[in-house]
């Protein structure tokens, strides 16, 4: 053999002496029994992974780049050459059965998830479908249910009366006189029908839609007799522009109570209940001197509000008063004899205030994700 006496073979020399030195140095040294322990030991890791993700950092401690395996494979250029040979099969013999687990293991957990997930996103094709998706109770509704209740738990009875009412009970049973303003078109929708003049000279057929549910107190007062204690929500009509507080077609609760001896006190009695039932404990009302042609004395029912805009203070919520001796008499009642209260608010008012809506659109629109917002105070 020649000797190497170039440059490059003097270089190449003395790098292989540097790669051994290294070798050394890193304390590679072939351990064929560890090597075959920690072989094993990764086996017996595989067949109890539960996971993709756990058997993936099986394969990365057992056969990545810092595993036992990959140091072995490294340490076998430092053995002598005739036991080069029997070390390279042995972790020849070694990947092998670390690879026959791996495989069949990988794929049962592969079948496994993929049935999971199938069986998480099954759908019964045989199950009936309701293409029509459920809407929502509107809260106006469930909100006149909760007052004709509070009445109901008072031993009150509930009267609707038609929505189309004469002249005769909308107005003049209840003390409005020919020539009031409400009576004016611009505030009364009119009935077209046969033509006549009324007491006032206008020209209608003195039938109209009901401006207040106050008209179905004189018919009970004539059809049931007294004593009576009745409330009567309702929708009533009238020619008001659409806007943010106001709507032509809105809904009232006008309570009605006549009997001997009631006064003022027994109506700040109930209105104080009818507060504390529709907002709360804290709830409280005041009256203010008022006129109403039905009422007399007459009052304007205020309720302490916590959350007015700008701080808490009182809120205009209806009117009330005790009933005018005149309505009693278009009743055939001797108001000597008997005396009567009687009170109206307004349920869009109502419930604006007590859910904290800002507009009046909210409630007429019919948009059903609105009414969805209180499903769950049903």
């Amino acid at each position: 053999m020649k000797e190497c006496v170039s440059v490059k073979c003097l270089e190449t020399l003395s790098f292989q002496g540097i790669l051994e030195r290294e070798t050394v140095a890193e304390g590679m040294v072939f351990d064929a029994q560890a090597v075959s322990d920690a072989v094993a030991e990764g086996i017996a890791k595989i067949q109890d992974a539960s996971s993709l993700e756990e058997l993936k950092a099986i394969k990365t401690q057992y056969a990545g780049a810092e595993s036992a395996m990959t140091k072995a494979s490294k340490a076998i250029g430092s053995l002598p050459k005739d036991q080069k040979k029997e070390a390279g099969q042995l972790l020849g013999k070694l990947r092998a059965d670390f690879g026959r687990a791996f495989g069949p293991r990988e794929k049962e957990l592969k079948a496994a998830e993929e049935a999971a997930a199938l069986a998480a996103e099954t759908v019964d094709m045989t199950l009936p479908v309701n293409r029509k998706p459920l809407g929502a109770r509107h809260p106006l509704a469930k909100l006149m249910e909760d007052v004709e209740d509070f009445f109901i738990a008072m031993g009150w009875q509930i009267s609707a009366g038609p929505e189309v009412e004469s002249e005769w009970y909308n107005f003049d049973a209840l003390n409005f006189g020919p020539d009031h303003p409400a009576r004016q078109m611009q505030d009364t929708f009119y009935v077209k029908g046969n033509q006549a003049k009324d007491a006032a000279g206008f020209v209608g057929s003195n039938m109209v839609v009901r401006t207040q549910t106050s008209s179905d107190q004189v018919r009970a007062l004539i059809t049931r007799g007294v004593p009576l204690y009745i409330a009567s929500p309702g929708r009533v009509f009238r020619t008001d522009e659409l806007d943010a507080t106001h709507t032509p077609v809105f809904h009232q609760c006008e309570a009605l109570a006549v009997d001997k001896g009631l006064t003022m006190a027994d109506l700040k009695g109930v209105l104080d209940k009818l507060a504390v039932a529709m907002f709360g404990p804290e709830a409280k009302t005041r009256l203010r001197p008022s006129y109403f042609p039905f009422t007399e004395p007459s009052a304007e029912l205020d309720l302490w509000f916590p959350d007015k805009k700008g701080g808490p203070g009182w809120l205009e919520w209806g009117g009330c008063g005790m009933v005018n001796p005149n309505v009693l008499k278009s009743a055939g009642l001797d108001p000597n004899e008997y005396t009567g209260f009687a009170f109206g608010v307004g349920m869009e008012r109502t419930l604006l205030l007590r859910s904290d809506i800002n507009d009046m659109h909210d409630l007429v629109e019919g948009d059903v994700r609105f009414a969805e917002q209180f499903v769950m105070g049903e």
